[in-house]
Order: C-alpha cells, then structure tokens, then sequence
C-alpha cells in the first residue's frame, strides 16, 4: 500500500479495504509498524511494542467486526491486555502483568482491531500533559518541544502523526478531549459507563473517568462506541441504551439552541485562541441555521475547583494504596513523581467528613450545571484555554517548588491547612483547562472539535457539551462541523 492511501482513510475506510480484498490486516499492519518505527523516536508515543503478538494475530482470521483489519494502540492506563505490562507510567507499576482482559479491550478486539503497542502517558494519568519520569515526555506531532497534552497524549500524537487512525484513550478530567484540541483531533467522552470499566472496576474515580478513542473522524468514533458501549457482566449500573450511533449521523439534525461562551467556568484565564476557537464553532453552528446565543452555567466556580481537587488528591491516595498491594510493601517518595508523592499526602489527609462535605458540593454544583441544560442543546466552550504548553511548563517553580521541597522534607500534608493554599492549587491545576472537568462530574457527554489554529500553527478545539445520555447529539452535531470545516486532511509537519 503507497503511503497516500493509508492516510486517504479513517478506520472504517481501512476496514473497508480490508472487507473488499485491495488490502490484507497483514499489510495495514506492516504499514503502521513502519510508521511507529519511523516517526516514534522523534515523538516517544509509542512506550511499548507488541508486535509479535500482532503480527500473531494477523495469522488468523479476525472477528469480522466494523474495524477489521485496522491497526490500534492501548494506551499505558487501564485497558488490561493478557500478559502485557500495563505501567500506568509509573514506577509504582513497573512490570505489573495483567492475566484476565479488560472488558473494553476484549471488545476492541471483537470490533477486529490489531493492537500492537501501547502508548505513553503522566504518571497515574493524573495530569493533563504527557510527561513522565518513567518513559520521558511525548512531543506534539505539531512542534517538537510541545506537549500534546494529557493524560491521553501519546495515543493522540500516534494518531495526528498518521500512525494509527485511532487509539484508545481514557478522559477523567478532560484527558480525552484536552489531547484532541492539543493535536487538532475529534475527541469524544462518552457518557459516565457508556463503555465498560470491568471487570477490574465498577467505576473508575468515582465514575468521573470513562474511556474511548481519540479519531480522525467523528463516524470513527461513533461506530467505535457502537462496538463497545453497553452493559458489561456483573456492572452495577450503566446509562440507557442509546441505539446505533453511527446509524444517528444519518439522521436529519433539528434546529437547536446552542449556548456558548468563552469566559472561564473554573478558575482560569483564557487566551485569545481559547476565544477564537469557540467563537469559529458558534459562527458555523449559527451557519447550519442553530439558534446561537451567549450563555453558561452559573455555578460556585471556586467551590466546585476546591471540592474536585480534594477527589483527586483523594483519588491518587488511593491509587497509591493500590500500588502497595502490587508491591508488597508500603510506597516512598523514591517509588513515583514528587507530585504524586505529594497528591497521596494530601489525600491521606482528608478525613471522612472533609471528603462527604465535598462530594456534596459537587452534587449540588452539578445539579446546576445539568439544570442549564433545560434551556439548551448544546454548550460550546473552548476545550483548553489557551493553545497547547511546552514541555516543562506544570512544572512548579518559584514559591510553589520552595513549597513542594518543604512538603517532601516534611512527609506531611500540613501545609496544605494554610488559609488558600488549597484555592491556590486548585486555581493553577485548572488554568489549562477550566471547562472539562465540569462534564466528567456531571457525566454527560463531550467532544472536542478541531475547528482552530493559533497564528504560529498550533491546533484548539472547541468543546460541544449535550445533556446527560445524549451521546448522539454531541455526535451529530460534531459531524455537521466536520462537514461545514473538513479537518481530515490538514497535517502536522511531523507525520508519516
């Protein structure tokens, strides 16, 4: 296969190929090795090779599912796949074999994908660039030096370098969506469950966290959740069906009221990209014949920010407490990253009472956010603030490297009861992206949109937020954007 032909289609175009007999699963597969032998040691996307097992694979007829025959990437979170490290990119981690299949990879693989490597990822998935001490920063396929995000950002890099039509990705705070605007691809998460946690989880950070691809097309990823979403054996609860996804693109789209707005809804300043992104989605909805008016939630920002990091800090201690089962022994700041280290401390910190106060507060303010949608459609909003960072930029510097030294030193989480501090932290964690973590608390569906370039050539997605369960509309109207301004073949200049 030439190499214009590969990049000519998206995964269901490749399998389409594969159906017909112009191409065999064996030579996709050739191709995106080549790929991932070219490309990945300039863009560290790919941290683990299965090839052999692929090319295994290949030998054998594959389950004739919408994409057979199309080569895929796990990314090195979840996604348990029989005998393969699964790292998390962590050394706490390090060497964990996982013996039964995720529910969701098991559905891949019936979907008849070809996996043959994982991808890179923060440590613990827990930021949102893609930088670990395990496996060294993945570079975006638009600017070496810049990250394409996180916590999803190596799957996103593979797919905008053409690599991969897609790959698998995982979005609990925006880590989905976030790489998608950072590398100018159509990122959806679903629902809350839409897509399967088991059978290791029921729920993973509190159902904050759902899974699925990052694409180059909106009916990629519409046929993928076709292929996996619905319950699972033994789930515990799991959102109403939704039908065929990919059968909704085909419907007749009703006018709709969209809302959007620039202004941050968490702490954080946006930049003038930021506005121009979502302004670019709101101009063409409002050319599609939508009804478009300036419009957000009303929510305590400040409170909402406080109350989720105090889930995240408890979420990474407890993250933590699972790594020491798999080790056998209690966990040092010598086992993981010192933010990490420090998130686990604070976490630990927060006593019963603290944490149901808070989980309150984050009911209370989503039952708000929902209540909007009474009189919306749909909300649009940038999906990042600004366009993506350089590499090094989280890092903390000034009072705040003073402050984690002193933390680390201390062993205690102390400091984190100085008046603010909390704020403080909150505020800068959001400053990147002040809008996806509403959506992964509220668990409705979201998608990032590539519908704008910065002046130095760097890609900003805007976000489309439906209510609760409607999957489909996000889905619809994100293809109508594709449709009005096509992003399929716009390149980065690192690319196959």
């Amino acid at each position: 296969m030439a190499f214009a032909e590969y990049d000519a289609y998206d995964g269901l175009g490749l399998a389409e190929l594969v159906r017909e007999g112009e191409v065999t699963a064996s030579e996709l597969l050739e191709e995106a090795i080549a790929r991932a032998t070219r490309l990945n040691p300039r863009l560290n996307a790919i941290v683990l090779e299965m090839y052999a097992i692929a090319r295994e694979r290949v030998k054998s007829p594959l389950p004739d599912g919408p994409f057979r025959g199309v080569p895929f990437l796990l990314k090195d979170l979840h996604a348990a796949y029989p005998g393969v490290p699964c790292q998390a990119g962590s050394r706490l981690y390090r060497g964990y074999l996982p013996d039964a299949p995720a529910e969701l990879v098991r559905r891949y693989l019936e979907a008849g994908v070809v996996i043959f490597g994982r991808t890179n990822t923060p440590e613990l998935g827990i930021v949102p660039t893609t930088e670990p001490e395990l496996y060294g920063p993945t570079h975006n396929p638009w600017r070496h030096g810049v990250s394409p995000g996180g916590s999803s950002g190596g799957s996103a890099a593979a797919v905008a370098a053409g690599i991969v039509p897609m790959a698998h990705g995982g979005d609990g705070g925006g880590s989905i969506r976030i790489p998608a605007s950072c590398c100018g691809l159509y990122g959806l998460k679903p629902s809350r469950l839409r897509t399967p946690p088991g059978p290791e989880d029921s729920e993973v950070f509190y159902g904050f966290a759902v899974e699925h691809v990052l694409t180059r097309s909106v009916r990629d990823s519409a046929a993928m959740l076709d292929a996996t979403a619905g319950p699972e054996p033994h789930g515990i609860y799991f959102p109403p069906p939704g039908g065929s996804f990919l059968r909704a693109l085909d419907r007749p789209l009703e006018t709709l009221r969209v809302a959007y707005t620039a202004d941050p809804i968490l702490p954080g300043e946006p930049n003038v990209d930021a506005t121009r992104a979502v302004e670019a989605a709101a101009s063409l909805c409002e050319s599609l014949g939508h009804q478009v008016d300036i419009a957000s939630p009303r929510i305590d920002a400040l409170g909402f920010a406080r109350a989720f990091f105090y889930h995240f800090a408890a979420g990474v201690a407890s993250e933590l407490t699972a790594a020491e089962a798999f080790l056998r022994r209690p966990a040092g700041p010598s086992d993981c990253e010192r933010t990490t280290w420090l998130l686990a401390l604070a976490g630990r910190s927060i006593d019963a009472g603290a944490f149901t106060t808070m989980r309150r507060k984050l009911h209370a303010e989503s039952r708000k956010i929902v209540a909007f949608f009474d009189d919306y459609d749909v909300l649009i909003t940038p999906t990042t603030g600004r366009p993506p960072m350089k590499h090094g930029e989280l890092d903390p510097v000034g009072f705040e490297a003073q402050l984690h030294d002193l933390m680390g030193a201390l062993g205690t989480p102390a400091l984190l009861k100085i008046p603010g501090l909390v704020d403080r932290a909150a505020s800068r964690a959001y400053a990147f992206a002040p809008y996806s973590p509403l959506f992964n608390v509220t668990g409705q569906p979201s998608a990032s949109v590539p519908v704008h370039w910065s002046d130095d050539g760097l890609p900003m997605g805007a976000m489309i937020t439906a209510r609760p369960g409607a999957d489909a509309l996000v889905l619809q109207l994100s293809a109508q954007l594709e449709q009005a301004a096509p992003w399929f073949d716009r390149r980065p200049p690192t690319r196959a």
